[in-house]
């Protein structure tokens, strides 16, 4: 009786065993990326492909690109792609949220379905290392002095970095110029060659860029760890925490199953050890915000992007 009972509890741990697997998929993913190669979102994706092979070691993760309109011609067409748990499309908060309102676009924010958000990355206001604006207050000076002279490079219209460029001329009462980029990348060969003034753009490009861009001011709570010297918005007397968000998501026709299968699969991968090494040396804030928070995390981030959509005065003409 008691043999039985062992054999019994060792078939039951090897259930609850097999149960908390890896939830690996059994054939190569597609992981569609809405911004062209060397920003931020390809660098998230990167770190992830590494992690995934080593816990699934099966398969692989195929990074593919379709950029455009900031991010809206992937996010337009993510629903044609079949919904077979395979195919995995980059998302981005604001964006999905902006974009829409602003009327430019062919999708609505309900037509995006994420599955997972990973990680969060601070705003940063970035000049060229050449630029003769070696603080920020050295870079207020003259936006006062010169209204619309200062020109700010941003990944995409609508987005983010927009808002943010819009928040900056209206919290400091200035007026400079907002220069859209298909992504950060794009946006990268500008700034560090000295093309335009400056970037509205994340800690995570800062950090990267060290020695070829100066961080003037970060939207954190806190300075970065890995940029002690440049000062928060905070401390510059504007209360301004904010950034993007960026996640997963899926064809509106993937099965429950599937989505919560890759849910629980994108927070392995934030969890595992590796993963939180590489996010902290590029600047990532990681978050696990999986499909069983996304309702309530959707439903205030509309609400908040809604507001802020409305001080920009996004959709009206």
């Amino acid at each position: 009786m008691i043999f039985r009972t062992a054999i019994v509890a060792a078939t039951l741990a090897l259930a609850g065993a097999a149960a908390l697997a890896q939830p690996c998929p059994d054939k190569n993913v597609l992981y569609w990326q809405a911004f062209p190669p060397g920003g931020e979102s390809d660098l998230s994706a990167r770190h992830q492909q590494v992690v995934m092979k080593k816990k699934c070691p099966a398969i692989d993760t195929i990074i593919q690109y379709k950029a455009g309109a900031g991010g809206a011609l992937m996010w337009t067409q993510m629903n044609q792609l079949p919904g077979d748990g395979l195919n995995v499309v980059g998302v981005n908060l604001p964006h999905i949220v902006f974009q829409p309102i602003e009327g430019e676009v062919q999708y609505k924010t309900a037509d995006v379905t994420p599955v997972f958000w990973f990680h969060f990355t601070p705003d940063a206001l970035v000049v060229p290392e050449a630029s003769p604006h070696k603080t920020f207050q050295d870079l207020l000076a003259y936006a006062k002095a010169n209204p619309g002279k200062l020109n700010f490079g941003g990944s995409g219209r609508n987005s983010a970095n927009h808002a943010s460029h819009e928040r900056f001329n209206a919290a400091f009462g200035v007026k400079s110029t907002y220069v859209p980029y298909k992504g950060t990348g794009d946006m990268s060969i500008a700034v560090v060659g000295n093309q335009i003034d400056g970037a509205m753009t994340y800690s995570a490009f800062a950090i990267n860029n060290k020695g070829k861009v100066r961080a003037l001011a970060v939207a954190m709570e806190k300075r970065h760890p890995l940029l002690p010297d440049v000062p928060t918005f905070r401390e510059l007397g504007v209360d301004w925490v904010d950034g993007a968000y960026r996640g997963i998501g899926v064809p509106k026709s993937t099965p429950a199953a599937e989505r919560k299968r890759l849910s629980d699969l994108w927070r392995n991968l934030n969890n595992d050890a590796e993963m939180k090494e590489l996010a902290a040396k590029s600047g990532f804030e990681l978050v696990n915000v999986g499909v069983e928070e996304m309702d309530a995390f959707m439903k205030d981030k509309i609400k908040l992007y809604t507001e802020g959509a409305a001080r920009l005065n996004l959709g009206k003409k």
